[in-house]
């Protein structure tokens, strides 16, 4: 018997899978329980459009993506911290904080848990940051940490 699975079911597949599975499994485990609904003619249609639509907007999103990449790839984030002695910050610059400072100076959202840094930053002056903007899609950037006030 063919099925759709509603959610994600051990060694028979995930969740808007079409799947084969033998007519008592379906019968008897699958439908009542809610996992899985028959796969009529007019389901299997209404999954592949849905699929084809997720599709659709997973391409326009990475296109959107690769268009932010262009426009920061070797951009300069600036970020004022308030700092002691040689440069040497109080505290460290967070990804949250470059994060504001990306979407207030470039016009471009991201994820704090996007942003990656080799190491945290504690001192004054130019620091390499990734920014993950989707998938596969991330732009190398330079963070500029300037003493406030000065």
């Amino acid at each position: 018997m063919r099925v759709i699975l509603k959610k994600d079911v051990d060694k028979t597949g995930s969740a808007g899978q079409l799947v084969d599975v033998s007519d008592g499994y379906a019968r008897n485990f699958l439908l009542p329980r809610g996992l899985a609904e028959e796969a009529t003619a007019g389901k299997v249609a209404e999954l592949q459009e849905l699929r084809q639509n997720r599709k659709i907007k997973e391409d326009k999103e990475k296109s959107a993506a690769e268009e932010g990449k262009k426009r920061l790839q070797g951009r300069v984030i600036r970020v004022a911290a308030s700092a002691g002695e040689n440069g040497k910050l109080f505290g460290s610059v967070t990804a949250a904080q470059i994060a504001e400072a990306l979407e207030a100076q470039h016009q471009v959202k991201a994820d704090k848990r996007g942003i990656k840094l080799a190491e945290p930053v504690r001192q004054a002056g130019n620091h390499a940051v990734s920014v993950r903007l989707y998938a596969g899609v991330q732009a190398d950037m330079t963070l500029s940490v300037e003493i406030q006030g000065s």
